[in-house]
């Protein structure tokens, strides 16, 4: 994990991606965030201005976010990134599934991590910073790395094997097995100007 600041695309050249805060989010997890993009997956990436909370996506039967109506506003916005990743606090969920850590839009625009389930699990006292923050990391990568048209891996270390849970994230590497790097990489030949495609799922168990 390399927490230091990202580095910025040349004057008048465009990122790759824009991180976006949704409401407020701790700062650091911002700057890991941005600098591991450009560290794992060599895509440049700006940090957005702080937006408000997605107070439009709550579903109040279960106090929690609709992550599909966040990645519909995200892919929206008329900027010039091909890519956008949102970070929250809030609790994402889908209609049909219980929370996620992060949802995103296969070979689309957006993507959005919740740091909400990301620190404890259930009867374990709260992650240490450091691992918080890995976390945290891996996840916004995976979520990132649908968006270049990678799918869920069967290398057991791989950064786009799918978790479970906690544990299982735990387990990854914060990298990409040879196989999924060298599609990452033909992938990110092609930005920008790529059509959306359809969104895949990240559900950790109930």
């Amino acid at each position: 994990m390399n927490p230091a600041n990202p580095q910025h695309p040349p004057s008048g050249q465009t990122a790759h991606v824009e991180v976006v805060p949704l409401g407020p989010v701790n700062q650091t997890a911002v700057a890991v965030v941005a600098a591991n993009l450009q560290a794992i997956l060599e895509l440049n990436a700006d940090v957005a201005p702080e937006d408000p909370p997605p107070e439009y996506a709550l579903a109040p039967a279960r106090g929690q976010y609709d992550a599909s109506l966040i990645l519909q506003k995200l892919a929206a916005h008329p900027g010039p990134h091909p890519l956008r990743l949102g970070l929250t606090h809030r609790d994402l969920c889908l209609p049909f599934l219980s929370h996620v850590f992060g949802e995103a839009q296969l070979e689309g625009r957006a993507a959005v991590v919740s740091l909400h389930r990301l620190g404890e699990a259930a009867g374990a006292p709260s992650a240490p910073n450091s691992l918080l923050l890995e976390r945290i990391a891996k996840v916004a990568l995976h979520e990132t790395a649908h968006l270049l048209g990678l799918v869920h891996c069967r290398s057991p270390r791989c950064l786009m094997n799918f978790s479970a849970g906690l544990a299982s994230l735990d387990r990854l590497d914060i990298s990409l097995c040879p196989v999924c790097r060298e599609q990452a990489a033909r992938q990110r030949r092609m930005l920008p100007g790529r059509s959306g495609g359809a969104s895949l799922l990240e559900q950790p168990p109930a």
